[in-house]
């Protein structure tokens, strides 16, 4: 039986798993399996948890807010923003919940100083705006 390589893939970490001999996961038409030999393929995950099975081990999970994945020429490639691993499903589903609630923590950050910054620059176009109706 042959094997493929699954690549994990988001923006904070990167990790090359060999030996992969069944990969299952959901997309939007849902549940398939990808086994080695398997012809191209792209599709987008939902969100949540996939899970794959090495040559030597058990099932090992992937939990992620959703996902492209793409298969070629025995390379399966898992690309994320975000995504925890391992063979516990309760603490990957804690760890990835707890991720999902510190970006969205920093998001409202973000949002709250690009507000400030376009109130700023609004009131600096307005203050503007006088001075120059003011003149002669």
């Amino acid at each position: 039986m042959t094997s493929l390589s699954l690549h994990l893939e988001s923006p904070r970490r990167y990790e090359k798993l060999e030996d992969v001999v069944s990969f299952v996961a959901e997309d939007g038409s849902g549940s398939f399996g990808i086994l080695p030999g398997r012809e191209r393929m792209l599709t987008v995950l939902e969100f949540g948890l996939a899970r794959f099975r090495t040559r030597r081990g058990p099932w090992q999970y992937v939990a992620a807010p959703g996902a492209v994945v793409y298969m070629a020429e025995g390379e399966l490639h898992f690309s994320t923003r975000h995504y925890v691993l391992g063979n516990d499903f309760e603490t990957i589903h804690d760890a990835l919940r707890d991720e999902i609630m510190e970006e969205e923590q920093a998001l409202k950050e973000i949002k709250l100083s690009l507000q400030g910054l376009e109130e700023a620059m609004l009131k600096r176009l307005w203050e503007m705006g006088r001075r120059g109706r003011a003149r002669p």
